[in-house]
């Protein structure tokens, strides 16, 4: 067998002359696509082409997966999109080379196969995908504020046609082998009891290849078609974002939709509007909170701690569903509170839970079997994670930690999920108080993903390390901050929320005010946020954090909770809820949306900068991350102190324009 090693791939021919390309990027944990590596892939794709084999499989060099996408990195050195259209051409010959080899080629995939992976991988004659539980495939640019820019548009398009193609890659959805298959964006799945190189050599040694797009799919492609989907599309589209704000996925409906001539228009246009979309501010928003992700997933694996066994105490809303979402990621846990029949509730939640979010009903029951009631709370002896969820009494919580801390593992993670008592206050009754830190999950669990690592002056950073690598495991973005009354996001709901309660005391309209903080970029207006998140849970926030200010907002709040208008949980708050949606009576936005919601996002982004000067968190980094991943803050603007920058920037550039153009 002839062996070339370059720098990212490796290039050997086999005694049948089948060529393996395998790409293994140098001092990269993950394949990703730079220029660098597809420069050498060039140089490769030119030697196969003056040499043409029997037939090419590509794989990975990696154990992590295929190849995760482009090297984003890279996207923050452009400023200029016809540099960046004129790279995309680039690609897009290096590309065709594989395409046009004359040989049978074969993508054999395990893993993620993601953006630039994937479209490399369609370019191939032949795509087949290892069924194991990572394998990932699909086209997620669009959640970057870009779109696919290798080729994606095009070929995909034309392999399982323009609905399942556009959907793919307007939803950025990333799918499971078999749901790849049954789109038809995979040729073959093969069995992860098999081998996947004796599998790509046979479909080489066979000739195989992609069949060609079903009749449905070339109707799709029609141009009569893309004028009635584009409609269509549009309108789905609108109702999840604002083309204000994300113009990323409008924009690839226009393109799909005009484009109707040959393919290297197409081409052209893919790398033109690739250009256009990666130099915008929404899109270096949205990478700006890609690369915050990353970090936080980082701080999610600094510790050298792994968590099997977890115990929650309280069996309540937050605890119960701690518990069984703890459950859901494969971890045995003991929920304990004082009788059975107030853990009763949380199985019945954690039993829906699994039944959603699992694959198959083998799944959900193994998951159930994880989750076990233990009401004499034998399960704290054996425990790496235990978490304390009860009522907000500070002589309950410090009852309960002189009565656990004797059993607990030296090494045991002791957690409190308060949303209010500093640790200062609770740590005092334990033997070792740095060892209590806060794990501050939001509700509803199993959908927001921030969890806010609450540790003192004298916490342990170990304990802090172990906390942040559990939230890792279990799936959630650990942000370390400090203990203060309402930590980080709490303390900037809080003057938001009142303000919101000021703005309708004065007589606007609920609905006027959830469409300023829509306006602005909020997922969800202010108001319609109290409902769903209770106006009991508001109400102790607002009298904990709301200062002096705050009377009216808490007497509105108070009686509305002693009328049992408890928000979406009870159907009735400043809402009427129906099947789980608030009732709105329509609303059209006038002049005057703007000046309203700069006046609603004025005491959050104060509060920020409060937060900020205070130390809350370690930089605006995490803070911005922190806010983002907590509140919703409108992810194209990167952050609320990125935003506070790059404005308070913008108007300096503005003032001093204006300064230049007076003195002339």
């Amino acid at each position: 067998m002839n062996t070339a090693v370059y720098k990212h791939w490796n290039l050997s021919i086999d005694g049948d002359q089948i060529a393996w390309l395998l790409i293994d990027r140098e001092s990269e944990t993950t394949n990703t696509l730079s220029q660098d590596v597809i420069a050498e892939f060039d140089s490769i794709l030119d030697k196969l082409t003056a040499d043409t084999p029997r037939g090419l499989v590509v794989m990975s060099g990696k154990k992590s997966g295929f190849i995760a996408g482009a090297d984003i990195r890279e996207f923050e050195g452009f400023d200029n999109a016809s540099k960046v259209t004129e790279l995309v051409k680039q690609g897009h010959a290096v590309f065709a080379k594989l395409e046009q080899l004359s040989c049978p080629t074969v993508a054999a995939v395990s893993g993620f196969c993601v953006g630039g992976g994937y479209e490399l991988a369609l370019c191939c004659k032949y795509i087949m995908v290892l069924d194991v539980p990572d394998t990932r495939i699909g086209l997620p640019e669009i959640k970057l504020g870009i779109m696919p820019g290798l080729g994606g548009t095009v070929r995909l398009n034309e392999r399982v046609g323009g609905m399942k193609g556009m959907t793919a890659m307007l939803t950025g959805k990333l799918y499971r082998a078999r749901q790849a298959k049954a789109l038809g964006m995979v040729d073959e799945v093969v069995s992860h009891h098999s081998n996947l190189r004796w599998a790509a050599r046979r479909a080489v040694l066979q000739k195989r290849k992609f069949k060609g797009p079903s009749m449905v799919a070339k109707v799709v492609n029609s141009n009569l078609a893309r004028d009635k989907l584009a409609g269509l599309m549009v309108k789905q589209t609108s109702a999840k974002a604002s083309p204000d704000h994300y113009p990323a996925p409008f924009a690839l409906i226009d393109m799909w939709k005009e484009n109707k001539g040959d393919r290297a228009s197409k081409f052209a246009a893919e790398a033109e509007l690739f250009g256009n979309l990666l130099v915008s501010s929404e899109s270096r928003g949205l990478q700006r909170v890609f690369h915050l992700m990353e970090r936080l997933k980082r701080l999610g694996k600094k510790a050298d701690f792994t968590c099997r066994r977890v115990h929650v105490i309280g069996a309540g809303v937050m605890g119960g569903d701690i518990a069984a979402w703890c459950a859901l990621q494969g971890m045995e846990v003991t929920v304990q509170d004082r009788e059975m029949k107030y853990i009763e509730p949380a199985i019945d939640r954690a039993r829906k839970l699994f039944k959603r979010k699992t694959r198959s009903k083998h799944a959900a029951d193994a998951a159930a079997a994880r989750f076990l009631p233990d009401v004499d709370g034998k399960g704290v002896a054996r425990a790496d994670v235990i978490i304390e969820a009860i009522f907000e009494n500070v002589e309950a919580k410090q009852a309960l930690y002189k009565a656990i801390e004797p059993k607990m593992k030296d090494d045991a993670v002791l957690a409190t999920n308060t949303s209010a008592i500093p640790l200062e206050t609770l740590s005092t009754v334990l033997d070792n108080p740095s060892r209590l830190v806060g794990l501050h999950f939001f509700n509803p669990v199993a959908k927001m993903p921030l969890v806010e690592v609450v540790h003192a002056a004298d916490t342990d950073q170990q304990a802090i390390a172990r906390g942040s690598a559990f939230c890792g495991q279990i799936n959630r973005f650990p942000v370390p901050v400090k203990s203060s009354p309402g930590f980080l996001v709490n303390r900037v709901l809080a003057p938001y929320m009142l303000e919101a309660m000021k703005m309708f005391d004065e007589g606007m309209s609920k609905e006027e005010i959830d469409a300023a903080a829509l306006k602005f970029g909020m997922p969800m207006g202010p108001i319609e946020l109290a409902d769903t998140v209770g106006l009991d849970v508001g109400l102790s926030v607002v009298k904990s954090l709301g200062g002096d200010g705050a009377e009216a907002a808490v007497e509105r709040l108070g009686t509305m909770v002693e009328a049992g208008e408890l928000g979406k949980k009870s159907g009735s708050g400043f809402y009427t809820w129906v099947k789980g949606k608030p009732q709105k009576e329509e609303y059209e936005a006038d002049d005057k949306i703007d000046e309203r919601a700069s006046r609603l996002m004025k005491p959050f982004l104060d509060e920020c900068q409060a937060c900020s000067n205070d130390g809350i968190v370690e930089d605006d980094d995490l803070l911005d991350a922190g806010i983002i991943f907590g509140t919703g803050f409108a992810p194209f603007r990167g952050g609320p102190m990125h935003y506070l920058k790059t404005r308070d920037a913008d108007a300096r550039g503005v003032d001093e324009g204006a300064a230049d153009a007076a003195a002339k």
